[in-house]
């Protein structure tokens, strides 16, 4: 099956931008407007993060973030033919930030959001990091789908480690060097095993393992944001947390990523992804109170 769905996709991939964004502006009408893809969980989550704007200014956040979804969507499908040099001319960033962090000999922490779009990450920090760039995925049910979506990630150079894996395995997978991307900010897999930290109005859990990674590894902390320019055209900007993580209080350095990626989505609302149903739990004090981070 792989050999009849690859080409198809590959084929795809060698059309025009404008005209994958044209299949893209189609796909934006059917998915909005007439199948709903998690419109509530939308709505109720720019409702949470921004209770002080319109209801009509909500839906232009919203529209606006199915458009990005959607570029994301034909975007990455671009992304299995892409050429270096057209992969350059569509992201752009400050590396010297982390390449300067390289003679430390120590290792870095890349925290991130979920921001459009990250597939592009993939195809240039390994090529302008003098750090090989390791990243975590959760694989596809789908095995052909799977493979098509990991070939395209890996094919300069990104170290790909299951989630599965990445606990006890991690070594197995990253003999020296790396620098480690982690998008934290989704709900961790248990209320009871998180901090809970502020996050757009309310407190809410975050996973503990990147906090623990780095104290455990004493790395760099480094802190992505990636954006939209304009269609088709990203920026990276890296920006140093600390390089002393074992020197923060229990829950600090997390409090302090959930701070900034608050932030960042605050800068360029749409950029984010809110199909996500980021507060199905909510802070009970008779539960959480000892893993609140003040």
């Amino acid at each position: 099956m792989y050999y009849i769905i690859y080409p198809l996709f590959y084929l795809l991939s060698l059309l025009p931008w404008r005209v994958l964004y044209f299949i893209a502006d189609g796909l934006y009408v059917l998915v909005f407007y007439f199948f709903g893809y998690r419109k509530k969980v939308v709505l109720n989550n720019l409702l949470i993060a921004f209770p002080d704007k319109t209801e009509k200014e909500r839906i232009r956040i919203a529209k606006d973030f199915y458009h990005n979804f959607i570029d994301t969507i034909v975007e990455t499908i671009k992304m299995i033919s892409i050429s270096t040099k057209e992969a350059d001319k569509r992201l752009v960033g400050n590396i010297d930030v982390l390449n300067e962090l390289y003679s430390s000999g120590k290792n870095v922490q890349l925290l991130a959001g979920h921001f459009f779009n990250w597939e592009f990450l993939n195809h240039w920090i390994p090529r302008h990091s003098l750090y090989p760039f390791v990243g975590v995925y959760q694989p596809l049910s789908n095995k052909v789908m799977d493979k098509i979506i990991y070939d395209m990630r890996a094919k300069n150079g990104t170290i790909l480690i299951p989630t599965k894996h990445f606990k006890n395995q991690f070594r197995s997978y990253v003999k020296d060097r790396y620098a480690l991307g982690l998008a934290a900010d989704q709900n961790p897999p248990s209320d009871l095993k998180a901090h809970w930290v502020p996050f757009f109005n309310r407190l809410t859990p975050f996973i503990l393992g990147p906090e623990k990674g780095a104290k455990l590894n004493d790395t760099h902390v480094v802190f992505c944001h990636f954006y939209k320019v304009r269609r088709g055209y990203y920026e990276i900007k890296f920006e140093l947390i600390t390089s002393d993580p074992q020197s923060f209080k229990d829950g600090e350095l997390t409090k302090l990523y959930a701070a900034r990626v608050e932030q960042a989505v605050k800068l360029k609302p749409a950029n984010y992804l809110w199909s996500h149903r980021r507060w199905k739990w909510s802070f009970d004090p008779s539960k959480h109170s000892a893993l609140e981070i003040n």
